[in-house]
């Protein structure tokens, strides 16, 4: 049985990697778990699960867990994360986690040779070069959570590296793909909000709607693989089955097949090279009417081209371009900005930077000043 911390376990992705742990006992034990002020589901978790530590985000979250917990480890935190990450009993590591508060934590365990699984797309977008020089040295392996990059990985073993054309990222196009530039001026908070296919948080969600998203994933596809900007393609798939592809150079593309559930590459990466049974319902091939590709209009929605643009780049560019976006979708979320003026805000902001290239992690993680100066 495997020691895991799962960092972020209250959240959307956290949850259901507890959900599958639940259903798979005997496998893990639950060493630590972290949430940041999400009482409740910290409670249930702790009584189910029996871990020996517990970070939390505040003070006041610590004080209340302390009075009903005794015995356990409450740690507050960043150094808090570290602590779990770190622990000497650990062996695999879980983030999913939103921000970039568990990169420093993760490059930490990945110094300690852990196993990373992770679902926590910032990280990987802003210290990406950091991440990838740390796996190679210290000999650890990193396994994606993320529906695609999960099946980019299963679709690349057995396969040579030297072979591979392209790899194809799918995304649903969200609820806004079939929209004008009339439509999307006019478009509402409630409406980006609208997922067709998956359920996730709201930031998450606006950035699927603007194909921020699937930029970010672009970034991580290119860490994550090593593999150029230009042999990353994206095209929409509204029907969520294909999770992505790979293309060789003789012409052939795999794809990995499913029912859109994130409990797949969860236990995918949880259990890995096994493969359990118990999770998704069959796919029944013979239901499938159709199965649609699309070119992503990247006029209507450039958040894509500013991905590539600051992946290409590099340094501290793919940081600014993750800020900025959050910054300019927290304003839109708060209705202060209409949709169609997130890219504008983070173009101009990626306008004005002057990346350092080689940055070490104080330098990426003071862009995110930089960059709210910028809209002062």
């Amino acid at each position: 049985m495997k020691n895991i911390v799962v960092l972020g376990s209250t959240g959307s992705v956290g949850k259901q990697v507890m959900e599958v742990l639940r259903k798979k006992p005997g496998y893990y034990k639950v060493l630590g778990i972290s949430g940041y002020e999400e009482i409740s589901e910290l409670n249930s978790q702790i009584k189910e699960f029996k871990p020996e530590m517990v970070c939390v985000g505040t003070k006041k979250a610590k004080r209340k867990l302390e009075s009903a917990f005794k015995k356990i480890k409450i740690y507050v935190g960043e150094n808090g994360l570290k602590k779990l990450a770190t622990h000497p009993k650990a062996e695999v590591i879980e983030i999913s986690t939103s921000g970039t508060v568990a990169l420093e934590p993760m490059l930490e365990a990945i110094r300690r040779k852990k196993e990373i699984l992770l679902a926590n797309k910032e990280s990987l977008i802003i210290g990406g070069d950091l991440i990838s020089l740390a796996l190679k040295k210290y000999k650890t392996q990193l396994l994606p959570l993320d529906s695609e990059h999960s099946a980019i990985f299963q679709c690349l073993k057995g396969e040579r590296k030297i072979e591979i054309k392209n790899l194809i990222l799918t995304c649903s196009g969200g609820p806004l793909r079939n929209y004008t530039k009339k439509k999307l001026e006019k478009v509402t908070r409630d409406k980006v909000l609208s997922h067709p296919v998956w359920k996730m948080g709201s930031k998450i969600t606006v950035d699927s709607a603007s194909l921020m998203n699937k930029g970010f994933e672009v970034i991580e596809a290119h860490h994550l693989f090593q593999i150029p900007y230009h042999k990353i393609k994206v095209v929409v798939h509204p029907e969520c089955i294909i999770h992505s592809m790979v293309e060789f150079q003789d012409g052939t593309i795999k794809a990995l097949l499913s029912q859109p559930d994130m409990r797949l590459p969860i236990q995918y990466a949880l259990f890995h090279p096994q493969r359990l049974t118990g999770f998704l319902e069959d796919l029944d091939l013979t239901k499938i009417k159709t199965f649609s590709f699309l070119k992503p209009d990247r006029k209507l929605f450039p958040c894509l081209n500013l991905a590539y643009a600051a992946g290409e780049i590099g340094g501290t560019m793919p940081a600014v371009l993750n800020f900025a976006d959050e910054i300019a979708v927290e304003m839109f979320l708060n209705n202060e900005i209409e949709f169609l003026n997130i890219p504008q805000i983070i173009g101009k902001i990626i306008k004005k930077h002057q990346p350092i290239f080689n940055p070490n992690l104080k330098e990426i993680l003071a862009v995110k000043n930089w960059v709210r100066n910028q809209l002062k």
